[in-house]
């Protein structure tokens, strides 16, 4: 398996990974919408031996009280459900977050399955006083500080790009 960054020969594969590993198909909507908008910062893709995308994550900027501090949000990740149980997803998001890391990114949050996201270092964001504009339990409000001391001074709401609001 390869990980690399999303090239536009991959937006269709990416397109039917996301309608076949979700219900219904705003996340693949979502993806439309916030790649026609210029708003990613990193997606990539996890591709089979053979090069079928198999796996998918993006992240994008988020806001705290508004104030823009290069933070970012995980959302969505995919993996093909016939590709599920091989830790893909994983791979995926500690790809992410290692190159995150290296551009200087401090933090990223996640709203999501807090056990799942926990193997990835994530832990509750309310534990530092963060809230998300994002209607989810507590519990699925999760945060991964990048870089040392980033997340102690900031307090408030954390804000997503407003195409998230169709969800």
């Amino acid at each position: 398996m390869l990980i690399r960054t999303e090239a536009p020969a991959d937006i269709l594969s990416i397109d039917s990974l996301l309608k076949a590993s979700y219900p219904t198909h705003a996340e693949a909507e979502l993806v439309m919408s916030l790649r026609e908008n210029g708003r990613f910062t990193l997606s990539l893709v996890a591709c089979s031996d053979e090069g079928q995308v198999i796996g998918y994550a993006l992240f994008t900027a988020v806001t705290i009280d508004g104030e823009e501090l290069n933070w970012q949000a995980l959302e969505p990740i995919a993996v093909l459900p016939e590709a599920r149980g091989e830790h893909i997803g994983q791979q995926l998001i500690a790809e992410g977050l290692e190159t995150l890391a290296e551009l200087g990114y401090p933090v990223c949050v996640v709203v999501g399955d807090d056990a799942y996201y926990k193997q990835s270092g994530f832990v509750a964001a309310d534990a530092f006083s963060l809230s998300c504009n994002r209607h989810a339990a507590t519990s699925e409000f999760q945060i991964n500080e990048l870089l040392p001391n980033s997340v102690a001074q900031h307090q408030g709401e954390v804000s997503y790009f407003p195409e998230f609001d169709t969800e």
